[in-house]
């Protein structure tokens, strides 16, 4: 059992999470294009990444960085994409440099550090910050994403070197097998209010009305193959890994060729590392009971905002080296852990957040399909 002082990490995240089992809004204002499933580690152009600008209380200039050194900047635009920025007029920047800096009588909104706080006890869930001045600025719908502006640019080849998700061939032989033969995939996702979508745009019913990563993943599958993909998302808001081994038999009913397991933002509210793995592995195993072939993705969950004092930001690595070392032929691991802590090495958690706290925005959730598409897609590595 989680301590009672640390269930309201879970409450945040249920309330949070408006419609748990439905489908992403069918948009036909977006349109699937393979450019944003390319990994943002490949090539040399990222595509929409997610800044918010911030000024400075004592100068007013307002800044902000992007991952990798810019050689060219090729657009810059309000989250929603229908306003598009003009160089000099609204931003200024120099060439292999990360920063892009605002002028006087900019366009583009910039808040202060200062105005993505609030005082104690001024919102309805409590996100005491860690320096004890005040509280995270939560925002259950558009309201970081209204803030933050996306920069596509170019940069030097083979910038990142961070972590980078790897193809493996056999570990996953038979989804993989499925794909590459054009036979019919069925996928069921068990995780917690990221896996059902929150922050990103079409959950929220917002332009540019991007689906959530289950959905990115599915599209990019059947673009990738002559294969139908049925994906199932079982997940619910606030969840955590013993809800996960509750919902065994629902799994099963649907008969998946594929299993995506997501938890570990609520888990990390108080539940041991040697606990979150014999949850998953119960998971895993009572699941083979029935369906000895289903093979298995194990997310290690991007890192929540390292300033709320509630989030055990150490029991992250911890649970992505638990699932790790469940990892072999049929279950592989999908390591968005990794991935989110070297982003903040780079930027703040303001430039990625879709709520303040602990979901992905737009450009998370595509960074999310990335990852996972690094699985089961050729040439994503």
């Amino acid at each position: 059992m989680i301590p009672i002082r640390h269930l309201f990490a879970i409450t945040l995240c249920a309330l949070a999470s408006r419609v748990s089992f439905a489908e992403q809004p069918d948009d036909n204002s977006w349109e699937y294009q393979p450019s944003l499933l390319r990994p943002f580690w490949q090539g040399d152009t990222v595509e929409g990444e997610s800044v918010l600008f911030i000024r400075d209380d004592a100068t007013g200039e307002a800044k902000a960085v992007v991952l990798f050194p810019i050689t060219e900047l090729l657009s810059v635009c309000n989250s929603a994409g229908d306003k598009t920025y003009e160089e000099g007029r609204d931003y200024v920047w120099q060439r292999d440099s990360r920063e892009l800096v605002l002028p006087a009588g900019s366009r583009i909104v910039s808040k202060t550090s200062q105005e993505l706080r609030r005082p104690a006890n001024s919102q309805k869930y409590q996100l005491t910050h860690r320096d004890g001045n005040g509280e995270i600025f939560f925002g259950g719908q558009l309201e970081y994403h209204e803030m933050q502006t996306c920069i596509t640019y170019k940069h030097a080849p083979h910038a990142w070197n961070g972590p980078t998700p790897q193809t493996d061939a056999a570990a996953l032989p038979n989804t993989t097998g499925r794909l590459r033969g054009g036979e019919a995939l069925s996928i069921v996702l068990l995780g917690d209010s990221i896996s059902t979508g929150c922050n990103a745009s079409g959950w929220a019913e917002g332009a540019p009305f991007q689906p959530a990563y289950p959905d990115l993943l599915r599209r990019h599958l059947e673009a990738n193959y002559a294969a139908q993909v049925t994906l199932t998302n079982l997940s619910v808001g606030g969840t955590s890994t013993p809800w996960g081994l509750s919902m065994v038999d629902k799994v099963v009913e649907r008969q998946p060729d594929l299993v995506i397991l997501a938890f570990g933002m609520n888990d990390s509210a108080g539940r041991s590392a040697d606990e979150y793995k014999a949850n998953t592995q119960a998971i895993i195993e009572k699941i083979r009971e029935t369906l000895p072939d289903t093979e298995f993705i194990l997310v290690a969950s991007m890192l929540g905002n390292r300033d709320w004092i509630r989030l055990k930001h150490e029991a992250f690595p911890q649970y992505r080296d638990a699932l790790a070392s469940l990892c072999k032929e049929g279950i592989a691991l999908a390591d968005m852990t990794s991935i989110w802590t070297e982003f903040l090495k780079r930027k703040q958690d303001w430039d990625l957040t879709g709520n303040g706290v602990n979901h992905p925005n737009d450009f998370g959730h595509r960074v999310y399909a990335q990852v996972l598409s690094t699985l089961l897609v050729p040439g994503s590595e």
